[in-house]
């Protein structure tokens, strides 16, 4: 099976490397799909998306990407977000507390983008929102 080198990289740390054979991205164009010999293109991250990545040995890698950018060349795919935590790291309780108070302080913008990276963290941890 054809696979991807993709390299996902937060501000602050590696978040994860490796091969894969696919990887699905929200933009601010949409959603897209990512295939092994998938055209180039350079696509910025919308707030508060999820990026999933399927590893070579099919299992999904879900991580929550607040900004940045997702570039696919011939090389393989990097995506370059501000922060990104893996599902698996996400404590949920506070994604909630935090989107509560994000909900209760209103239309600052402040508020708004903290309610987007909560609702990133849930989705990624796979919770309802």
């Amino acid at each position: 099976m054809a696979t991807l080198q993709v390299e996902l990289v937060a501000v602050e740390r590696k978040i994860w490397s490796g091969e894969a054979t696919m990887v699905i991205a929200r933009t601010t164009e949409g959603e897209l799909g990512v295939l092994p010999g998938h055209a180039p293109l350079l696509g910025q991250l919308a707030p508060g998306g999820v990026v999933t990545i399927r590893t070579e040995t099919g299992e999904d890698l879900t991580v929550a990407a607040h900004g940045g950018f997702l570039s696919v060349s011939e090389k393989g795919v990097s995506i370059l977000a501000e922060t990104a935590e893996i599902s698996t790291e996400i404590d949920v309780e506070r994604a909630r507390t935090a989107l509560s108070r994000a909900e209760d302080a209103g239309d600052d913008p402040e508020a708004l983008d903290a309610a987007r990276r909560a609702i990133s963290r849930l989705r990624a941890a796979g919770e309802t929102v």
